[in-house]
């Protein structure tokens, strides 16, 4: 490691070692605005890169009152238990903003927070979909450095943040209620169309007969839908986050996904396309760090923007202005 500065080398041997402290430090670093831990942070990804691309990386996502947490809880816990040492990486878009529902998750994980084969860590966005990407990316590279088979990626927002993460992950998994009214109109096509998997939970005790009905009900309208691929056709199973039923078929299906596609080299391919649109992301997230850090663009914009809001200055005029000092 003679290419790294001590204490950067000394953090990569220590996550190699999987040791957990180092991991926190190392994603802190990576989180880091500052241009030093940046560079710190970018030298050490180098560096681990070789280590990286072994876990399973499954999204997974769902509407509030789904019981993300719970299944997540329970799934992760049903993984350790056959012996897989499990990441969960919680990304809102808003936690810049409120801080989202950090804490709230771990304290609903309350399985996961306490077992030595996971390891639960919020992934903000920094205020920019470029910085979900971004920053869950270079936390999974590092959780999977450690020695983490399998990264859960949880959208704890709704909207663009299901693209982001179905964007980082191998396995796109949508949870869904039962006795939610019009089954079909929870259906949001965007959303549905990145699924590779659909799982209704809370299918335990009154609600095991809802829960069934509602998974034929999203099954018959998959059927509308073009399957994104030949080899898979999204499912829709049952699975209980409380009790734990059905998270053996819901893993076996993910197992199955993975295999069909890499063994026609697919999983790469996909990860390949995936760190393409991850460096646009951070181009991108690098130009809003200078339209909110570039002096002379932050004297220059109060006055743009009262032009504009006063009508006096044409959008466009302004844009080609803060372009041209952005030198583009």
């Amino acid at each position: 490691m003679a290419d790294l500065p001590s204490p950067v080398a000394a953090l990569a041997q220590a996550i190699l070692a999987g040791e957990r402290a180092a991991l926190a430090r190392a994603i802190t670093l990576a989180e880091s605005r500052r241009a030093d831990h940046r560079e710190q942070a970018r030298a050490l990804i180098q560096h681990l890169l070789p280590r990286t691309g072994g876990a399973i990386r499954v999204g997974i996502t769902g509407v509030p009152g789904v019981g993300k947490s719970t299944a997540i809880d329970a799934l992760g816990t049903f993984l350790t238990g056959k012996g897989h040492k499990v990441a969960v990486l919680a990304v809102d878009p808003s936690s810049s903003r409120t801080g989202g529902s950090i804490l709230g998750d771990k304290t609903r994980m309350a399985r996961l927070a306490v077992d030595p084969d996971a390891y639960i860590r919020p992934s903000p966005s920094s205020g920019t979909l470029g910085g979900v990407a971004a920053r869950t990316r270079e936390t999974m590279l590092l959780c999977e450095a450690a020695g983490f088979d399998v990264v859960l990626v949880e959208t704890v927002g709704v909207g663009q943040s299901e693209t982001a993460v179905a964007d980082l992950t191998d396995f796109f998994l949508v949870l869904m209620l039962p006795n939610a009214g019009d089954e079909l109109q929870g259906i949001k096509k965007g959303i549905i169309e990145l699924a590779d998997m659909i799982a209704v939970n809370k299918a335990d005790g009154a609600g095991a007969t809802p829960a069934r009905a509602a998974a034929a009900q999203y099954q018959a309208a998959l059927h509308i839908l073009a399957p994104s691929s030949a080899l898979w056709s999204a499912p829709v199973v049952t699975i209980s986050g409380l009790t734990g039923e059905g998270l053996d078929a819901l893993w076996g299906k993910i197992e199955d996904h993975r295999a069909r596609h890499e063994a026609k080299g697919l999983v790469a391919e996909r990860r390949h396309r995936q760190d393409v649109k991850w460096m646009w992301a951070m181009v991108e997230d690098r130009l809003q760090a200078k339209l909110r850090q570039d002096p002379d663009l932050k004297a220059r914009t109060p006055a743009l923007e009262a032009a504009v809001a006063a009508g006096t200055l044409a959008p466009t005029v302004a844009a080609e202005d803060i372009a041209q000092a952005l030198g583009l």
